[in-house]
């Protein structure tokens, strides 16, 4: 649920842009050559890159998400009913996930948006029949495997989270008939920042420079401190495995921003030039705790996360004016680079 966070976030920021330049609706996926995302940011990724405005991805959010998670996995009481009728959610909200995605994404496949918006994708998740990594991939190095996976199948897979949603069972398109099943992306690359890096490496030319614009969900503040006999935690201390979802997405992206971070100063060094910024990169505040649960479709979680998306985008507005700020002027240069949206049909609407 805290996708909404990150729709929202990027609609305020280039609503701002388009104000403060006359111009119409900005379209930000055309901005860049490459767009990854993983689980709930395979969604906004996939929205970005085939061009559907933020506005409609908050309101998918909105409109679909106690659907999406018809039951909250909250205290104990809550753990145990869904250990009886886990399945009768799960399957409620594969359906209602689904039948929101069609709506938004139509029938665009992965090539439709590399050959008619020139933007490549890369999105994580795992398959189930050996259990290993998969990325659905179309870039300038890439093969043909993923042509012609539906962006709706692409989302589905990278965002079926075990315990919160089914497995994602999907047609194989280069087999008429055939059906393979993947696990959410976020078991390996919740945060794909490693994934975006290796893949601009492959395709950007050797004297071309690399900008990687990183932007989170809203991580909630972790920790805890763990003294004597609450060290030894069973399935139902663990909410029967729900709250390991959100101590991995945490160690991830912690370790994965700080590889990036390396790496690319380790390549510029070297002579290739690589720069990322993450943003925002400010904590959260403490008063968001109770509305950062993975699974939390309230309406009052989802206001507070786009209220608090509205006030991040606008600091970051702020870095941006900054003309000390480095990562401003970066995603300043960005914003002033980005297209007016195409009143011309979107590959799903052909």
């Amino acid at each position: 649920m805290r996708g909404i966070y990150t729709a929202a976030f990027l609609d305020r920021l280039t609503d701002q842009q388009a104000r403060r330049t006359g111009s119409g609706p900005l379209d930000l996926g055309r901005g860049f050559d490459l767009v990854v995302g993983t689980s709930t940011g395979a969604i906004v990724a996939c929205a970005l890159a085939v061009g559907v405005p933020m506005p409609e991805v908050v309101d998918l959010y909105r409109e679909h998400g106690a659907s999406i998670f018809p039951h909250r996995i909250g205290g104990r009481a809550s753990v145990v009913r869904r250990l009886f009728a886990g399945r009768t959610f799960v399957r409620q909200g594969d359906a209602a996930l689904r039948s929101a995605l069609e709506a938004v994404l139509g029938d665009a496949t992965i090539l439709d948006v590399y050959d008619e918006r020139g933007i490549s994708l890369a999105i994580p998740t795992v398959d189930m029949s050996n259990h290993k990594a998969w990325v659905f991939k179309k870039t300038p190095a890439s093969g043909v495997r993923d042509d012609h996976y539906r962006l709706v199948d692409v989302c589905m897979a990278s965002s079926a989270a075990p315990i919160y949603r089914s497995l994602a069972i999907v047609d194989d398109p280069n087999s008429p008939g055939a059906r393979k099943v993947f696990a959410d992306g976020g078991l390996w690359a919740n945060n794909p920042i490693m994934v975006g890096l290796t893949d601009a490496l492959t395709i950007a030319k050797p004297d071309q420079e690399i900008e990687i614009f990183s932007l989170g969900t809203c991580p909630r503040p972790e920790g805890e401190h763990v003294v004597g006999d609450a060290a030894n935690r069973s399935m139902m201390e663990w909410r029967l495995g729900a709250d390991v979802a959100p101590l991995s997405i945490a160690a991830q992206e912690f370790a994965y921003d700080n590889m990036a971070r390396l790496i690319s100063e380790a390549l510029s060094h070297c002579g290739r030039s690589v720069r990322r910024v993450r943003f925002p990169n400010r904590p959260v505040p403490a008063s968001m705790m109770p509305f950062l649960g993975l699974d939390d479709s309230r309406p009052e979680a989802m206001e507070r996360l786009v209220a608090q998306a509205h006030n991040d985008a606008d600091l970051t507005r702020s870095n941006c004016d900054d003309p000390r700020n480095s990562e401003g002027a970066m995603v300043r240069r960005l914003l002033e680079s980005l297209p007016t949206a195409s009143a011309s049909p979107r590959p799903d609407q052909r």
